[in-house]
């Protein structure tokens, strides 16, 4: 990218400043968890059942998935810029909605319109992508998610702060200002990275079967859903468990919550420092199968009857850290098969993810109830991890056998 201008941090004429995909990518990831610890909260104030408030969960991944499916193309077609701006400026109104609803249905509908922040998410990838080659984006992205990653360690215990002290509209006071703020940011630092293309609409959502006939994309692709998989399982479950079978207060809970945060940001630090040297296939084999150990590992502490908030949730460290060396690896790796099609690379994988990530949530959800305790949380992890594994080896299987990289 040496024919790219520097960027220059405040001015929308260069590529944007780091800081910029980092907050992007953190305001996704806050939307996502910061009022989980309220889910029990909420459950009460609406009048309704657990699995029904847990839709805000599930329901939101899988609007959101449907979403990533359209921002992609749209912005290889129109920009990075501009599909950024309208999607936070929608995430904004829609966030007022959600303080302003009086019903569990007009709740969860706006609920459902703030998923237009997945563009944030999305496009960060993408823009990364624009401006790097494929080794220095898996670099780059790792840098921008570790970033990201104090945002998922933080926002659970920030929740679960104001929830105890304001209740859990406070948490989504704090998603409005956030947006307000992030979205100013981009209207001032984010110059456009897209290269422009003369393409209608129509052919650029044509350009889809070029990606879902690449093995390549595939392999990546599902080592990446399914590891993020065990970890959307976690929080359509995990509020359950720490509530009702460790009868933790929402403070704790928040605190506990944020475990594999930790792991996340100190992955992503490895993939920041290691991927251009170690490849980025031996890193998402290395992140996959750290992450099934772990958890099977706990699984096993579990059914020994050594259960306790700390041991539940401190394993979950070391499946963060795996999925912090398999995400950045696997979105380059997803985002490098058609280079000139990196948004709708990005979108489409990560359609891919939530779409199995939502499934994932509301499976979880559905399997916890009184008494369940949480091994069948536990179960569907596992095997979410395990198929991870299949999916990285299926890529450097397929590597030796015709030379591919």
């Amino acid at each position: 990218m040496s024919d790219r201008p520097t960027a220059r941090f405040l001015d929308r004429s260069t590529p944007p400043h780091v800081l910029t995909l980092v907050l992007l990518a953190g305001l996704s990831a806050l939307a996502m968890n910061v009022f989980l610890p309220s889910l029990p909260a909420m459950t009460a104030y609406f009048g309704t059942e657990y699995a029904v408030m847990q839709l805000s969960v599930s329901l939101y991944f899988a609007v959101n998935a449907v979403l990533q499916l359209v921002v992609g193309p749209v912005s290889d077609r129109f920009g990075r810029r501009p599909v950024l701006l309208a999607s936070l400026a929608i995430f904004a109104l829609a966030t007022l909605g959600t303080l302003l609803a009086t019903t569990v249905e007009t709740f969860l509908a706006f609920r459902m319109l703030q998923s237009t922040v997945a563009a944030a998410m999305v496009l960060s990838r993408a823009a990364v992508r624009d401006m790097v080659p494929e080794a220095e984006a898996a670099s780059m992205i790792g840098y921008v998610t570790m970033g990201m990653a104090l945002v998922p360690m933080v926002g659970p215990m920030l929740g679960g702060a104001l929830d105890q002290s304001f209740g859990w509209q406070a948490s989504f006071l704090l998603l409005l200002a956030c947006g307000i703020g992030v979205l100013a940011l981009t209207w001032v630092d984010l110059g456009e990275t897209a290269t422009a293309r003369q393409t209608s609409f129509r052919a650029q959502l044509g350009e889809y079967p070029a990606l879902l006939t690449a093995r390549r994309f595939w392999g990546y692709c599902l080592a990446a859903a399914f590891s993020a998989g065990s970890f959307y399982a976690y929080l359509g479950g995990a509020p359950f468990v720490g509530a009702n079978v460790f009868h933790l207060t929402p403070g704790m809970l928040g605190l506990y919550f944020g475990m594999p945060a930790v792991g996340y940001a100190l992955g992503n630090y490895v993939s920041g420092r290691y991927s251009v040297r170690a490849g980025i296939n031996r890193m998402v084999l290395a992140g996959t199968v750290l992450s099934t150990a772990g958890l099977i590992a706990l699984v096993l502490v579990t059914l020994a009857g050594n259960e306790s908030a700390p041991v539940f949730f401190g394993f979950f460290v070391v499946m963060g850290l795996g999925n912090g060396l398999v995400m950045p690896n696997a979105t380059s790796g997803m985002l490098s098969v058609r280079p000139q099609l990196a948004g709708t690379a990005s979108g489409l994988g990560s359609a891919i993810m939530v779409a199995g990530g939502a499934a994932l949530s509301a499976l979880a959800g559905a399997l916890l109830g009184p008494g369940s305790g949480a091994l069948p949380l536990l179960a569907v992890m596992t095997a979410s991890s395990a198929a991870s594994v299949a999916a990285i080896l299926y890529v450097l299987a397929r590597e030796r056998r015709i030379g591919l990289a």
